[in-house]
């Protein structure tokens, strides 16, 4: 496990439980106390949490996640596509980000990266999204250049939707796009609970070079309420979970899968 992956680990602790001590993350993650409390320290320092004697807290954290985002089945699947997703991302780069809780982890991994906390004088990541919590939690970083689309907030998701955000993304190039569904299925629209969504999810697609659609394994051969208006998926991450049969599948219907290793 590197050094990205272990900070990861631990704020995924921290949003499960809201304080991690020294000897849990020795335990949990295999490192030694030293290396625990300069992980520690070193997101403190972030301002991504406070350190406590011997281990740390949320309490301060600048930004909170709905309570579903914190209770997931699939969070290992999710962070192994989270790291997928950011191994495709070249330091300078514009992305997209859409909402939901595979593109949240795939935030959180960027936070931590260290290549993009490196000084420099001009944006080490451009992050276009109309999720307010990816927002929040990425504003903190001072070399990373927030876009917020606008629009109405959706509070199940906190995503942004309508006409606002549709405007806003008619005026930016991205070069990569994250986006997040609720059900996938070979040869076929990926879907979304929410018609806004949707909408939103498919003009922020159409605005990059390059899109990828974020899906845990659960979510093939599922189909949500709201089409994406895409003719095909053209990229897809997933993880280890998908069968060869829906492997094959996909790459029938000329669907490049990425299938991410475990975490």
């Amino acid at each position: 496990m590197n050094r990205t992956e272990r900070l990861t680990a631990i704020l995924d602790i921290l949003a499960a439980d809201g304080q991690v001590e020294v000897d849990e993350i020795v335990e949990k993650l295999g490192v030694s106390p030293a290396t625990a409390r300069r992980d520690l320290d070193s997101l403190a320092n972030e301002r991504l949490l406070t350190r406590t004697r011997g281990g740390a807290t949320s309490g301060s954290v600048s930004y909170d996640l709905p309570g579903r985002y914190n209770r997931d089945d699939f969070a290992h699947e999710k962070q192994a596509i989270a790291l997928a997703a950011s191994a495709l991302i070249p330091k300078g780069a514009v992305i997209g980000l859409c909402g939901g809780t595979t593109s949240t982890a795939l935030a959180q991994v960027l936070a931590t990266r260290e290549d993009l906390m490196e000084a420099s004088n001009r944006p080490t990541l451009t992050v276009v999204t109309n999720a307010i919590n990816i927002a929040a939690q990425l504003a903190i970083r001072p070399n990373f250049k927030i876009m917020v689309t606008g629009g109405i907030v959706n509070p199940r998701s906190y995503e942004l939707v309508g006409p606002y955000a549709d405007s806003i993304l008619q005026r930016v190039a991205l070069d990569f796009a994250f986006i997040g569904v609720n059900g996938i299925e070979p040869g076929a629209a990926p879907t979304i609970n929410d018609e806004g969504e949707a909408s939103v999810n498919s003009r922020m697609a159409r605005r990059a070079s390059e899109a990828f659609i974020l899906a845990d394994s659960s979510k093939i051969g599922r189909r949500a309420f709201a089409t994406m208006d895409l003719t095909n998926l053209g990229n897809v991450i997933t993880d280890s979970g998908i069968t060869l049969e829906q492997l094959r599948a996909f790459e029938d219907a000329g669907t490049k899968v990425i299938v991410a290793p475990p975490a």
